[in-house]
């Protein structure tokens, strides 16, 4: 027992103390977005929305990180990735305070509309940072550790969310949004100023390549675009295919979601350090990954079992512990050509096209169709996927030979 613990704790040996902070600070932020997770049963029941405008709020919510992950590259590469993060956490928390007072389809349009334009300018500019305070041998598992954060905050923030809401409904979880994202913002003021920090990996371009010439990187942003699209019905179509046809309470569903977090802030860091050792490409990793997510949606139609849930959690977990790390650091090993925060926003950006087109097409699938036929459709598409990574893959080894990133 010993020996297994002290191999976990090696895992996370030799990162360095600022992403140490940084994480911290994503996990503070992240344990406060339980807003998220049940915005689309809020909308449902407490403001009586139909699904069919559930789903154009949310291509709201895309629309505003895609517009705010835009600027936040462009932020990045001009003031620096610390003033947009700062900037962003403080804003962030004031907009989700407000939020609460939304009660219209147009007011809650507008409204999650800010929110996400400035919350999701932090996005390019974090992936910057983390990549500036990493050694270039540490990339994965900073990424990873990020993601600790996050899921750990996520595993909390949903349980938290469901007890809030089940007690004193759902106003409660806007002012926390707003307090946790100021503290977040309080504490990167503290210990991440650049006086305090220390850059192990800048990296500066002379004639840097424009992404948006970069053939690969392209096909890697069309691959992405459908794995967040197949993902975030976690997100929207999920909760409430968990609460209409499978009868779950809202509690129930907060620690279903809320498993999805803890076993990842348990066994992503040790799976992510083993498949590091097995010399597979970044791209294939992520093609299983996907493969994985795409299965978690097929085995739902396959048993009215209530087991069957937990399965398919299980194996959307598994496929997301390996997409989310290696798809990261494959973009930051690229964004290495020309300007970080241009490619760092482009990777961002894929998974905001994915917000606005994802919730709504789902959302209208299942008014239209139901449940099985749109977890049907989900699954082919993410099988397009894997063959874009494979594709991906093939275009890379012919970049470089028989060396793939």
């Amino acid at each position: 027992m010993k020996k297994l613990y002290n191999n976990y704790i090696n895992t996370f040996r030799g990162l360095s103390i600022e992403v140490w902070w940084l994480s911290l600070i994503t996990l503070i932020n992240r344990a406060g977005t339980m807003v998220i997770p049940f915005l689309s049963i809020y909308l449902s029941e407490s403001l009586d929305f139909e699904k069919s405008d559930i789903g154009w709020i949310m291509t709201f919510f895309g629309l505003g990180s895609v517009v705010g992950t835009w600027i936040g590259g462009k932020l990045t590469d001009k003031i620096g990735y610390y003033k947009v993060m700062l900037y962003s956490l403080f804003g962030t928390g004031i907009l989700f305070v407000l939020l609460q007072y939304a009660s219209t389809f147009e007011e809650f349009c507008l409204g999650i509309f800010l929110v996400m334009l400035v919350a999701d300018t932090f996005r390019p500019a974090m992936f910057v940072a983390l990549s500036a305070y990493s050694k270039p041998e540490n990339k994965t598992r900073s990424v990873t550790l990020i993601r600790l954060a996050i899921n750990l905050g996520f595993s909390a923030g949903p349980a938290i969310g469901g007890l809030i809401i089940t007690f004193f409904g759902y106003k409660g979880l806007f002012w926390i949004d707003g307090i946790t994202c100021t503290l977040a913002a309080i504490l990167l003021l503290q210990v991440l100023h650049p006086k305090k920090a220390k850059i192990l990996d800048e990296v500066k371009v002379e004639n840097p390549v424009s992404v948006y010439k970069d053939k690969a990187f392209w096909i890697f942003f069309v691959a992405m675009f459908i794995f967040g699209f197949v993902f975030l019905q976690y997100f929207s179509t999920m909760p409430l295919y968990y609460k209409e046809a499978r009868m779950l309470t809202v509690l129930e569903v907060g620690l279903l979601m809320g498993f999805n977090g803890g076993f990842i802030a348990v066994f992503e860091m040790p799976l992510i350090k083993w498949l590091e050792t097995t010399k597979n490409s970044k791209t294939k990793l992520v093609a299983i990954g996907l493969f994985l997510v795409a299965v978690s949606f097929l085995v739902l139609n396959l048993t009215t079992w209530a087991g069957i849930l937990i399965l398919g959690m299980f194996l959307m977990t598994i496929g997301e512990m390996i997409a989310f790390p290696f798809s990261n650091a494959f973009a930051l090993d690229r964004a290495k050509k020309g300007n970080q925060g241009e490619y760092m926003a482009l990777y961002a950006i894929a998974f905001s096209l994915s917000h606005i087109f994802s919730h709504n097409a789902g959302m209208q699938m299942v008014d239209k169709f139901g449940y099985e036929f749109t977890w049907n459709v989900i699954t082919v598409l993410a099988l397009i996927g894997v063959l874009v990574l494979l594709w991906l893959m093939a275009v890379l080894k012919k970049e470089k030979g028989t060396t793939i990133l």
